[in-house]
């Protein structure tokens, strides 16, 4: 079968070099392995973990243990979510500093959110937004205001580009 590309394993970057630093050989083996060619077969993680030489039952551990320690914040298939009639759009917020936690905790919590990063910025706080229709998104932003009292800047998408950015662990 045809290796998928289009896996995403997402670090965090909060960890910095102490989550760097809890790592094993093999767990860096393992990020490795999981960034890309992600096999398209009735069993892809036995797959990946015969090319690792470890069991399947031990890649999965392994895999769920990065994921708790939040070492990796995300594992999973990234999708063109247009094409399968669906959106997504950039967002930001301006959040007064004593607000930040609370209306950061309230934005999470809405399952169309994801990517949720704190900036030094004027709008200090940037997500994505992903919707099942293109109307979901003018929704959820207004659910959001209404939620916050704040307003949900949305930035669409101009043009796409495929960036294959690997993180060596």
């Amino acid at each position: 079968m045809s290796e998928a590309t289009n896996f995403e394993v997402e670090s965090n970057p909060a960890s910095g070099t102490g989550a760097r630093s809890t790592l094993d050989e093999v767990d860096k083996s393992l990020i490795n392995a999981l960034q890309g060619d992600f096999p398209l077969v009735a069993e892809p993680y036995r797959e990946v973990a015969e090319r690792l030489g470890m069991s399947e039952a031990e890649l999965l551990r392994r895999l769920d243990s990065l994921l708790e320690r939040r070492v990796l914040t995300r594992f999973g298939p990234m999708f063109q979510i247009e094409r399968a009639g669906g959106a997504f759009v950039l967002a930001a917020m301006r959040i007064p500093e004593v607000d930040f936690e609370r209306v950061a905790t309230q934005v999470n919590a809405f399952p169309e959110v994801a990517h949720n990063y704190r900036r030094e910025h004027a709008l200090n706080m940037w997500f994505v937004l992903a919707t099942a229709s293109p109307t979901g998104i003018a929704e959820t932003i207004e659910t959001i205001e209404m939620a916050t009292g704040l307003p949900v800047f949305a930035f669409p998408k101009e043009r796409e580009y495929f960036v294959e950015m690997k993180l060596r662990a």
